[in-house]
């Protein structure tokens, strides 16, 4: 087992004060700090205290990756750690975005790279061949945009903005209120006339501001709206947000996203555990690539209420969050005095002290996990103990 170090994002929408806080480090930091990576990713990997070799996480895995990942493991995903672990502290919204299907991604990988797009170049989709579901769950109160709205609710609340000038955009979904419907109305606001865009989400911001004064059922959704707007003035993206559904997670909770859902993370800081894939595809409020007809591709248009997930009671003070992917499973241990949690192994792990302190006794060793610590067990190592009080996550494999 080793102790990480892993590397921060300093994107923009990052916080200056949640990961330094959460690892002891001067608050508030320099430089916005968007996400803290723990994993063998290849843009950021972490590394391995302890080795005398000074290697990267992602060098120890590929130099035996039986050994590490465990047969199983290893042959299922080509000797690669197949998930990728994460600290998001957001301080200003991230971009309206969705991640391809496994298919899409192989195919848009070898496409771009038949067209001779470098790794790195800026207009890229595909800096992969992986897909990206992921699994978000909250430390902070959390807000996010998720999935489409039913389709009776979103002509509700667009019908509530009391703009004629929005028939044209509606009439796709009042025709067919489905995810048909959806569809062709998000098509439609995304590929129109840009100018002419421009005016009618500055009228939509507007009547959302004006709206937002007063009680009613979409509040803070016509709230979010006129932040979006403020940050992204003329973008699209802020329209197609009103198609959204807005969900607001308290610490604990968690919430799903299978490959083709359209979201944004508003605010709030939580741990993700996803496929190990950065592909991101954009659909707008962001000043990086957009590639609306790529997004149109890959989105998924069903609509419907977003589904919040509660790690469920199992063996050993563990509690785990349900998802249907292979990749990843996330776990959580409420630790407390007198209580020793001795995990069933599942393959290589990394585990998270997110609050409070643990210690993870393996053998004849002992390691001390303090707040923001993190640590890879090899799925050669044996079973072990954790102790203390506090929170820990666990990131294993969902096979």
């Amino acid at each position: 087992m080793h102790l990480l170090d892993n590397v921060i994002q300093p994107y923009a929408w990052g916080s200056r004060t949640a990961l330094a806080e959460l690892l002891g480090q001067p608050s508030p930091s320099a430089t916005a700090q968007a996400e803290l990576w723990m994993g063998a990713h290849p843009g950021a990997p972490s590394r391995v205290r302890r080795d005398g070799q000074g290697r990267t996480l992602l060098e120890l895995i590929r130099a035996a990756p039986e050994r590490e990942l465990g047969e199983r493991v290893a042959r299922r995903f080509s000797g690669e750690l197949p998930f990728l672990f994460k600290v998001l502290a957001a301080d200003t919204p991230l971009s309206l975005q969705t991640h391809p299907s496994l298919a899409q991604a192989r195919e848009g990988f070898a496409r771009e790279n038949g067209l001779g797009l470098a790794p790195g170049a800026p207009h890229r989709n595909y800096k992969d061949a992986n897909h990206k579901p992921e699994l978000t769950c909250a430390l902070t109160p959390f807000d996010a945009l998720c999935g489409f709205r039913r389709a009776d609710e979103t002509l509700a609340l667009f019908d509530g903005l009391g703009l004629a000038s929005l028939a044209p955009l509606l009439a796709p979904l009042r025709a067919s209120p489905d995810a048909q419907g959806v569809a062709r109305m998000f098509e439609r606001l995304m590929t129109g006339p840009r100018e002419s865009l421009a005016v009618q989400v500055a009228e939509v911001v507007a009547a959302c501001a004006e709206r937002a004064e007063h009680a009613g059922p979409f509040r803070e959704e016509l709230r979010q709206a006129v932040r979006l707007g403020a940050l992204y003035p003329g973008d699209p993206g802020v329209v197609g947000a009103l198609m959204l559904n807005l969900v607001r997670l308290q610490p604990g909770e968690a919430i799903y996203l299978p490959a083709g859902n359209l979201h944004a993370y508003l605010g709030g800081v939580a741990v993700e555990l996803m496929a190990n894939s950065d592909n991101v595809l954009r659909g707008g409020c962001t000043p990086k690539h957009v590639d609306v007809p790529e997004l149109l591709r890959v989105l998924d248009f069903q609509c419907g209420p977003v589904r919040t997930l509660v790690a469920e009671p199992g063996a050993d003070a563990e509690s785990v969050y349900p998802t249907p992917a292979e990749e990843f499973r996330l776990s959580r241990f409420e630790l407390r005095p007198g209580l020793d949690a001795r995990p069933v192994r599942r393959g290589p792990e990394i585990l998270l002290c997110a609050a409070g302190a643990a210690r993870l006794t393996l053998a004849d060793q002992t390691l001390a996990l303090p707040r923001g610590a993190s640590v890879f067990v090899s799925a050669a190592d044996g079973a072990y103990t954790l102790q203390g009080e506090g929170l820990v996550f666990r990131a294993t494999s969902g096979l």
